[in-house]
């Protein structure tokens, strides 16, 4: 009987084990087969009020919830502008200062007048703020002490409501912007341009001050903007100092999406800010997502919002195109602080994404004899896919051009630049700090930005020679003979007998950082430079940029917007740091009077053959006087699993998520595939009980037999 029990029992538990569902699932059965994208985020975000946010990890959020009136075609390369709340691109005016219109190239340009036409079907999300009585007064715009008590979240009101996007919602935006208070990183860009907007900004500071001080809600309808103005429901027209056709650029920012004045004073009452019920932390916009939960110790959760546009997915080559998004429904962010475990929940099909972490590199990329980055067995046998891109950004090592070794515009100190931008070899930097992950630049301006050309073409004949098809970076001995050239013959100056010695400074304290210090080190020695390494914190280190305090540095750049004038501005002498108080962004303080006369002319031209003409001879000069190592352009890994499709990477587009679909039932597939419970042991030990209390109970049996047995004189 007891061997019956066993083989019954055994059989039960290998049925149960074979139908077994996945036991290690982070998210409920229901949530994995629906239409949900799980993701994660490592750093809180505190600001979500877009007129403030300036981080990556912010807009990651605000960029599905809010949006500014063009957007990045999500497909399209070199990346291209688009409509996305108007009916069409801006139509701009080009005025004299009578305010008459002129040709574009007219020299009597003072002004730039955009226009923007409005779509009539866009909605608001639902909210609170939007909520009105019977008679069209808003429900929630002055609570009594009361009804807030009983308000913890917005769940917590009754009624929401929504209405159309209206072009005054921009305007309330830029005005918003202007509130010294609300801390807009890009109002003192802005106060060069938008007209007005510099005495606007310092009358409504002032005001705001003492609307605060009084306990007064600030309504910006009743302030005009000049430059801004509201022509109909939805038409607003922007005015511009001059021309400045990169403004285009700054409307697919966030800086510029819509803020209803209804959500601002709603969010202005005192008792929602003690409760932390702000713009900072309840967006509120017309995207294709609307943020539903705000937990950053824990997760954050996007929802399809009910009330979004028609809008369709892109191209016409691709199954999607055409179809109506968003695709997905529910975007769940959960907070990972640490790189292993998450990496470990990709893997197990738990999350849809991942980046590449350095612990996770070996196991996920194989690098071929030639270079070549590819997905290792392991992640093709999943179906993973790698995407990865050259990021519109730049890492140099700079020379500070005011230097009285490094810096100078004569012969020597060229060459002498040049011959360290030789030595410094950047492709064995990338192979070994950055698995590959970056290019050498060969000029200021990386790939995918008019102006970065490929091939022979884009190759900087000062460090490379072009072999065979590709580029070569020319030998050390050539590099010492320009040393040498330069008054350095070996390293030591002819002039004082000396071994040239060089001043690096960072803020590199690590032990990885030592080991790039080294590194750092050692390209010089070999040119016979002594490099000498002057760490400090981050902040003495800025003020000793600001100031022109240092020798060499390193630093970076990413793209505000596509455009070589981003870029290009880096070096331009009118940005020079040590001229503009430290504001300037030319940190190496280069000026060239030649380049500087061609970035002025190019800086306002539209992507022509004469554009790309002037760009050339910028970069020519530029690599002759070598300002910079020009240094790296990086590369961005993303991995993410079969069922998650439509990802392309798009570097300079922050609402992307729209685009994007998963396949659930494929993932619920994989997960148990991957997760299958390892129920072995436990019938193996469940066996080992069931038999040692057969036996117990036996023996004890047995005993009790004997007992009897005993009392009753049987034995």
């Amino acid at each position: 009987m007891q061997i019956v029990i066993i083989k019954i029992f055994l059989w039960m538990m290998i049925v149960s084990s074979l139908h077994a569902d996945v036991w290690n699932n982070p998210h409920s059965k229901e949530k994995s087969a629906s239409n949900t994208l799980f993701t994660s985020f490592s750093i809180s975000p505190k600001r979500l009020d877009p007129v403030v946010s300036y981080n990556a990890n912010e807009w990651a959020f605000i960029g599905q919830i809010y949006e500014p009136p063009l957007q990045y075609n999500y497909l399209q390369r070199p990346y291209t502008l688009e409509p996305l709340t108007l009916i069409q691109m801006p139509t701009i005016r080009y005025l004299n200062k009578e305010r008459q219109e002129v040709d574009e190239n007219d020299k009597r340009v003072v002004f730039s007048e955009y226009r923007l036409d409005l779509r009539k079907d866009i909605m608001y999300q639902n909210h609170p703020a939007f909520a009105k009585d019977e008679k069209g007064h808003l429900l929630y715009a002055a609570l009594s002490k009361e009804e807030l008590e009983k308000i913890e979240t917005l769940d917590d009101f009754p009624k929401q409501d929504t209405r159309r996007l209206l072009a005054e919602d921009y305007a309330y935006a830029i005005k918003r912007m202007g509130v010294r208070q609300n801390h807009s990183p890009i109002l003192d860009t802005m106060q060069t341009y938008i007209v007005g907007l510099k005495s606007y900004s310092h009358a409504i500071t002032k005001i705001a001050r003492e609307k605060k001080a009084k306990g007064e809600v600030l309504d910006l309808r009743a302030y005009d903007l000049p430059g801004v103005k509201v022509l109909d429901e939805y038409t607003l027209v922007i005015e511009i100092e001059g021309k400045y056709p990169q403004f285009l650029y700054w409307l697919t920012m966030n800086f510029f999406a819509p803020i209803p004045w209804e959500a601002d004073l709603f969010y202005q009452q005192q008792g929602l800010v003690a409760k932390n019920l702000t713009l900072n932390w309840y967006p509120v916009g017309t995207g294709a997502y609307y943020l539903a939960e705000n937990n950053p110790n824990k997760q954050m959760r996007l929802v399809k919002n009910p009330n979004f546009h028609d809008e369709v997915y892109p191209g016409s080559d691709h199954e999607d195109a055409g179809k109506k998004l968003p695709f997905i429904d529910e975007i769940i962010y959960a907070l990972e602080k640490e790189s292993i475990p998450l990496w470990n929940k990709f893997l197990q099909g738990y999350y849809d994404a991942s980046g590449i972490s350095s612990e996770a590199f070996d196991q996920a990329v194989q690098i071929s004899s030639s270079g070549t980055m590819g997905l290792s067995e392991e992640m093709q046998k999943k179906g993973i896919s790698l995407i990865g891109s050259v990021e519109p950004s730049i890492y140099y090592m700079a020379f500070n051009m005011v230097d009285p070794v490094v810096g100078g515009y004569t012969e020597s100190a060229r060459k002498l630049r040049q011959a360290i931008s030789i030595a410094i070899d950047q492709e064995e930097y990338i192979s070994i700090f950055m698995n590959e992950r970056g290019i050498a630049a060969q000029s200021v301006i990386p790939p995918g930005i008019f102006g970065y050309e490929e091939g022979e073409e884009g190759t900087n004949s000062v460090v490379y020679d072009w072999v065979d098809g590709k580029r070569v970076r020319k030998s050390l001995a050539f590099a010492k003979q320009l040393l040498a050239e330069a008054g350095y013959p070996n390293g030591v100056s002819n002039k004082t007998g000396k071994p040239l010695k060089l001043h690096y400074d960072a803020t590199a304290t690590g032990p990885d950082d030592r080991a790039l210090m080294d590194w750092y080190r050692k390209q010089f020695d070999a040119l016979g430079i002594q490099l000498v390494i002057r760490a400090t914190d981050y902040n003495r280190f800025q003020d000793k940029v600001r100031k022109g305090k240092t020798q060499l540095f390193s630093w970076g750049w990413n793209a505000d917007y596509p455009d070589p004038e981003n870029f290009l501005f880096l070096l331009y002498g009118g940005n020079a740091s040590i001229d503009t108080n430290g504001v300037g962004i030319n940190s190496s303080n280069y000026k060239n009077p030649v380049f500087d006369k061609l970035f002025e002319k190019m800086k306002t031209m539209k992507n022509t053959p004469e554009r790309m003409e002037i760009i050339r001879k910028m970069v020519k000069i530029s690599r002759e006087d070598a300002p910079w190592v020009w240094g790296i352009h990086p590369k961005s890994l993303a991995l993410s699993h079969a069922w998650y499709r439509n990802v392309v990477p798009n570097a300079m587009a922050n609402n992307t998520l729209k685009y994007k679909r998963i396949d659930a039932a494929l993932r619920v597939e994989k997960q148990k595939k991957w997760n299958q419970p390892v129920v072995m042991p436990l019938i193996i030990l469940a066996l080992f009980l069931l038999i040692m209390v057969f036996s117990l109970r036996r023996i004890y049996r047995n005993r009790q037999n004997r007992v009897i047995f005993q009392e009753e004189g049987l034995c």
